[in-house]
């Protein structure tokens, strides 16, 4: 599948255009805070967290969990690593199959289970692993 039909699985098929323009403003921010020292005491740090969330959650989820991160990103909080925890379920095993042989799969996040059910941490692969189904 490639990101666009994963976003779309994930967000329940939302206004996409109403989220690409959140992405385009945090990408925006990205690229003009770039340009001063680093100040969040989270990582990933708040701007990573909130693309990722509106990546792979509705816009009031997203929204709402980004502003409260930004909220908690000040001297009153320790900071560390926090990582957006979001609602998936799994692929069921016929979607699985319908993979091709040879299809190259390329592994951008890892979903990392928690304690209550269809709940994951999203951690973003550093080097983007790349997977070959066997043929």
């Amino acid at each position: 599948m490639n990101r666009r039909k994963i976003e779309k699985k994930f967000c329940g098929g939302l206004d996409a255009s109403v989220r690409r323009l959140f992405i385009s403003l945090i990408k925006g921010y990205r690229h003009l805070s770039a340009l001063m020292p680093g100040k969040c005491r989270y990582y990933p740090t708040c701007s990573a967290y909130a693309l990722q969330r509106f990546r792979f959650e509705p816009i009031h989820r997203a929204l709402l969990g980004s502003l409260l991160r930004i909220l908690r990103c000040n001297q009153l909080f320790a900071g560390g690593i926090d990582y957006p925890l979001i609602r998936y379920r799994p692929p069921s095993a016929l979607e699985i199959f319908y993979l091709r042989e040879g299809t190259i799969i390329k592994i951008e996040y890892w979903l990392v289970p928690e304690q209550k059910a269809g709940r994951y941490r999203l951690i973003k692969d550093i080097d983007a692993t790349t997977l070959r189904l066997p043929a």
